[in-house]
């Protein structure tokens, strides 16, 4: 018998066309026109800043700690219609008829009906939230449609949720470079969120998802954001995609390590269906059949510290058996206690509810049984070597900060680093003491003194955008960087600076040459190989 959760959380038929037998893609259609909803929502103005301008910064900063009181109480008598769509999508609140049809006089409350987004009582079925973005493509304004929070819901998530834009969905969009791409694979993308910013750079994007419900939403997102040439396809992980290549993949995959034992809830969005961290092991291994030469993947994911055994090593196994490039970034690191309780939390779960108690216990069963103590949590990117016989990339750290993602974000940085490595792997001592190198602009250099000192105690140079790195100096480094305008080769302001400390060229070569390449690498500096 169907509960009111699952008629909740049934999503319009999506009908579709087998094609060739390789994949199957959604075609979604609707008796209402979503030209009419759309024009709806953009005469009402509704976007960040119109919402942001009616509740005001004190109920904006409660509604992202999930507290909607005060902004229900600023909407509160408001006819204003981007404030009775926000109560509505937003706040979950039930609009009457006559209300709706002043909100949207395209749609109606007959047309949002029957669209699939408003219930027979007058309460919305989806969120529809205002998104804005800026990228180095400009300012954009879109409609992210996706399932309500525990904000509206004040219950268990079901197993069919689909999130909207959440902490996650923003630090992946910052993890992508901005260049240009011909196709781009966006794997998993539940609302479409990742999807619309691909669509910014890339001529054509293929969106899978193995949630029915989930293309659903992301087709509606697509389609009220006005944002064409995204082919949807049904199916699981990159079957759907099966033997085809693309420039660039991206993907939150549902990575999140779940007991795989009966009467632990499964969320789609979250788990996988695989055992511990398998996959994203599972993702990385097929990453060479799935991307062209000198391709790049994008994802979050989880790794296990099995034993005392470093989480990152296993990683470095996975990019090591598939023979890729790889940039990896662990943000975090909890141990299993905290973990469980965490996405415990996340589904709904609270430490005070009487499923608290046996969920915590299965889930710390199930890592035991791997003999896991931490989950590490990060980045990875990744790199179909443009050329297979060039020397790979592959660096695994541990950032704890980051500059903020935005026009200058976090994939532009790292692709970036790519770049520089395969200006100068392959490149002697010699020929790279040739280069001429520049201090990039967003980096400064920091001193600090003991009162009365003449002398700096601490020298670090400080980066203002991408990783937002912070690296000690010593005297020697510091001068040969402190000179690094472009006008001289490496090798000279190196020779010029041992002359000055009155120590051997040689030994300050061998000394500063090696971190230069860092330097490089991570974009604290910029190569040319002859002065411009």
């Amino acid at each position: 018998m169907d509960t009111k959760e699952d008629k909740e959380h049934s999503a319009p038929s999506i009908p579709r066309t087998a094609n060739s037998g390789a994949h199957v893609i959604v075609r979604l259609t609707s008796p209402v026109s979503t030209s009419e909803l759309r024009a709806d929502l953009l005469d009402a103005d509704y976007t960040v800043d119109r919402l942001r301008g009616l509740w005001g910064p004190v109920a904006d900063a409660a509604l992202g700690r999930d507290n909607p009181v005060p902004a229900r109480r600023a909407l509160a008598g408001l006819e204003h219609p981007a404030a009775l769509m926000a109560r509505l999508f937003l706040l979950g609140d039930l609009v009457d008829d006559d209300a709706l049809g002043r909100a949207f006089p395209r749609t109606g409350a007959a047309g949002l009906r029957e669209r699939g987004v408003l219930g027979a009582d007058g309460r919305a079925l989806v969120e529809v939230r205002p998104y804005s973005a800026v990228d180095t493509t400009g300012v954009v304004n879109w409609w992210v449609a996706s399932d309500h929070g525990e904000l509206v819901r004040r219950a268990p998530l079901s197993p069919d949720h689909v999130l909207g834009v959440g902490g996650a969905s923003l630090t992946l969009a910052g993890l992508v470079p901005t260049s240009p791409a011909r196709r781009v694979l966006d794997l998993g993308t539940g609302s479409g969120v990742q999807a619309l910013h691909a669509r910014r750079s890339a001529d054509r994007v293929v969106a899978t998802d193995l949630s029915d419900r989930a293309l659903w939403l992301a087709a509606l997102t697509l389609e009220l954001s006005g944002v064409e040439g995204v082919e949807l396809r049904h199916g699981d992980m990159f079957a759907p995609v099966a033997g085809e290549r693309f420039d660039r993949i991206v993907s939150n995959p549902p990575f999140v390590i779940t007991p795989r034992e009966r009467g632990v809830d499964v969320l789609e969005y979250r788990d996988g269906g695989r055992v511990g961290d398998g996959i994203v092991d599972e993702f990385v291994r097929a990453l060479p059949d799935h991307l062209e030469p000198g391709g790049t993947a994008h994802l979050l994911g989880n790794w296990e510290y099995r034993a005392g055994a470093d989480g990152l090593d296993r990683v470095r196994g996975w990019v090591e058996a598939a023979d890729l490039d790889a940039w990896v970034i662990e943000r975090e690191r909890q141990d299993v206690a905290e973990y469980a309780e965490t996405w415990l939390r996340d589904g709904g779960v609270r430490t005070s509810s009487a499923a608290f108690e046996p969920l915590a216990e299965a889930w710390l069963d199930d890592f035991a049984a791997r003999r896991v103590t931490h989950v590490g949590f990060g980045y990875l990117t990744l790199r179909r070597p443009p050329d297979e016989s060039a020397p790979r990339l592959r660096r695994f750290e541990r950032v704890a900060t980051a500059a903020p993602s935005g026009a200058s974000g976090l994939g532009d940085a790292i692709a970036a680093g790519f770049a520089a490595h395969d200006q100068i792997a392959s490149l002697d001592e010699g020929a790279f003491a040739r280069m001429h190198a520049t201090v990039a602009p967003d980096v400064t250099e920091e001193r600090h003194f003991w009162p009365g000192a003449e002398h700096p105690t601490v020298m670090r140079l400080v980066q203002g955008t991408g990783l937002g790195r912070v690296v000690d100096l010593n005297t020697g480094l510091g001068a040969v960087v402190g000179a690094c305008d472009g006008e001289l080769p490496i090798g000279v302001l190196v020779d010029a600076v041992a002359q000055l400390l009155d120590v051997d060229a040689s030994a300050l070569a061998a000394e500063v040459l090696p971190r230069l390449r860092e330097l490089a690498v991570v974009g604290m500096i910029t190569l040319a190989d002859h002065r411009e």
